[in-house]
């Protein structure tokens, strides 16, 4: 990042601004590394020696944090956009939420807090706390507080401040395991009572917009009978409509950690164009909390699908490890997205493809990449990148239901970020779109296991912001499915 723009906001940082802004880094860099620091060029090092300053979404999210809307304006008008990651937020929801309750806590509440603490931290390090913050690296040291247990602290909130308890309390809410959602026999319901913990996010994705598709004559002949009729060894796809596609398009994020997911709409398009022709009734969602999605969810999964070929779900959004995000950053497990379309739940969608495509990412962490011999010439992406974010999120087990004929199609494998073009859309999403629009004009059949693996050969290719992105197909699929574009006519109505 650029060293002037860096001591621009050095200057404008105070002792307790930088302080603070070691505080929120302290997960992200080694705590021995930040002490002593007492001006922010000290601290920007350390985070160039991680990595953190590749871009500026990190330096962001801390100015963020620290509500400096004067400095975030200096990222701004730097000339260059913000490259986020469609994952969990580098800084932590937990380093986050301390932080909120040091900055909304009275002088009076904080020495009252020392005080309830007395007998449980040492008097010299109770009376060298000058900040909550202190307090709460002491409480860390000792093993009384961690991002899995802030039982202490909670109990020490309630007995001084509702308002600052209340902060604790939805974090705990937040971290805690996510029920499944509950189906009964005679009315199918949600249990959403409680979610998981949020991870931080990012966005990264690019390259490739889709504009307007051209519709193609009769003459092509994109419906066969031929080797595509034997039910033994393909998915039959006779209906017209082929059946639903669902597109759960979620852009802006009402919550403090995720931003924005600018160039998602160009996905919205794209698969909305494809699906279309593919003869599917394309139906879009946008912006949906975490429980207006698995409420969303719960209605597809109550649809007579009799006369339906396939299902289709395409999710873009924020994501971590094994889940995706609602516009409330509300974590919706992708295990609960699948769950209510098994055979036994879903009699009538039974022996058919259930196919997911994930736009999202599943981790916080960065693929590097390795050369080959002989070396690949480096592809021209200067310009592309100044517009890359990212989409990341974590996999918790098994996330294809051990049931027949689902496929998932992830934009990253577990841990990895996923990158967004901020104005041409995700390199997932737009390479799938173009990998199946060609597959859907060859004359032979071209089974969608195919075209996923060129899918993950183009997107590996690349070189993202430096990195590396690595798509991930899972599929429980039994026969082979040949998607086809319909006929001109059918189009035209």
């Amino acid at each position: 990042m650029d060293r002037l723009l860096l001591s621009r906001i050095d200057e404008g940082l105070d002792s307790s601004d930088v302080a603070a802004l070691c505080f929120l880094c302290s997960d992200n860099v080694n705590r021995k590394r930040l002490e002593g620091i007492k001006d922010a060029k000290k601290l920007f090092l350390r985070l160039e020696e991680k990595g953190l300053l590749e871009n500026n979404v990190f330096l962001s999210q801390l100015l963020h944090t620290l509500r400096r809307t004067d400095l975030l304006d200096l990222l701004v008008t730097d000339g260059r956009q913000l490259e986020e990651t469609d994952s969990s937020p580098v800084l932590s929801n937990y380093r986050v939420m301390l932080y909120r309750i040091y900055d909304n806590m009275t002088q009076e509440n904080f020495d009252k807090m020392k005080f309830l603490l007395h007998d449980k931290l040492p008097r010299r390090q109770i009376e060298l706390s000058n900040t909550a913050l202190d307090v709460f690296v002491e409480m860390e040291k000792l093993g009384l507080m961690s991002n899995t247990n802030v039982d202490e602290l909670l109990g020490v909130l309630q007995d001084l401040d509702w308002e600052l308890a209340l902060m604790v309390q939805k974090y705990k809410d937040a971290t805690q395991p996510l029920v499944h959602a509950h189906v009964s026999m005679d009315n199918q319901q949600v249990n959403n009572d409680t979610l998981p913990q949020r991870p931080s996010r990012h966005i990264s994705e690019t390259q490739l917009s889709f504009g307007e598709v051209n519709v193609y004559s009769d003459a092509q002949q994109n419906i066969r009978s031929l080797s595509l009729s034997d039910p033994a060894e393909y998915y039959p796809m006779v209906h017209d409509p082929r059946g639903l596609c669902v597109i759960i398009n979620n852009e802006k994020f009402i919550g403090y950690d995720l931003k924005n997911r600018k160039g998602t709409q160009e996905d919205e398009k794209a698969l909305r164009a494809l699906f279309t022709r593919l003869g599917f009734t394309v139906n879009v969602h946008k912006d949906l909390t975490g429980k207006k999605i698995l409420h969303e969810i719960m209605n597809i999964s109550r649809r007579d699908f009799r006369n339906d070929d396939a299902l289709v779900i395409c999710v873009l959004s924020h994501g971590e490890m094994g889940c995706v995000f609602g516009t409330d950053e509300k974590q919706v497990m992708l295990r609960d997205l699948t769950f209510p379309f098994t055979s036994d739940r879903a009699p009538t969608l039974a022996g058919k493809p259930k196919l997911f495509f994930i736009q999202a990412c599943q981790g916080g962490n960065y693929q590097a990449g390795a050369l080959r011999f002989p070396p690949m010439p480096k592809r021209e992406e200067t310009e592309r990148e100044t517009r890359l974010e990212e989409d990341a999120g974590p996999v918790l087990g098994e996330t294809v239901p051990s049931h027949a004929d689902f496929l998932l199609g992830m934009a990253t494998v577990q841990e990895f970020r996923s990158f967004r073009h901020t104005t041409t859309g995700s390199i997932y999403i737009q390479e799938l779109c173009r990998q199946l629009t060609m597959s859907a004009e060859r004359d032979e059949p071209d089974d969608i296991l195919s075209v996923l693996t060129r899918v993950n050969r183009e997107v590996s290719r690349g070189d993202y912001l430096n990195r590396k992105q690595m798509p991930e197909p899972k599929y429980t699929l039994t026969k082979k499915l040949v998607l086809k574009f319909i006929s001109a006519d059918r189009n035209q109505h």
